[in-house]
Parts: structure tokens; C-alpha cells; sequence
């Protein structure tokens, strides 16, 4: 069985997600924070480049896009699509 919480980097593109924390400095949150990225709100992993490019995420009906280094400290949950 695959867990249920992981890194935004390990996670299929299309999967429904929901941001739990973020695990970086002050000013990395606080950037975060202003595009919308907090803890509670759901994001839908759009595309990743291929060789560790970035990430490309929906976030609020807004696509975003976010370095892979900083994509590797968004801890999200998985949301069952039953």
C-alpha cells in the first residue's frame, strides 16, 4: 500500500493533494504563503520537468510554478479519490 503522506516531488501528476507543512526557513514560507501554498489548502500536481526541473502546480484554480528544491519540502497528503 502506498502511503498516504509524502513530499509534492514523489507524488503522480493529476493527484489531489493537501499541503500539511511546509519544512523550511522563515523566508521560504513567507514566500509560500503569498502565492497561497499554506497548510489545509488542496493543490493538484500538474507537471514536473523531466531532469530535476520544476514543478508545475494548480493551486486556488491558479497555476503555479516551483523550483524542485523547495517542492522537496512541501510535505502533502494524499486525498483518497473513492
Amino acid at each position: 500500500m502506498e502511503p498516504l503522506i509524502k513530499r509534492l516531488i514523489d507524488c503522480l501528476i493529476g493527484e489531489k493533494l493537501k499541503v500539511l507543512r511546509v519544512n523550511s526557513g522563515y523566508h521560504a514560507k513567507r514566500r509560500l504563503a503569498n502565492l497561497g501554498i499554506l497548510p489545509g489548502v488542496q493543490i493538484i500536481k500538474k507537471k514536473a520537468a523531466p531532469f530535476r526541473g520544476p514543478v508545475e502546480i494548480i493551486v486556488k484554480g491558479t497555476s503555479l510554478v516551483i523550483g524542485r528544491g523547495i517542492a522537496a519540502r512541501i510535505i502533502v497528503l494524499r486525498e483518497n479519490s473513492k
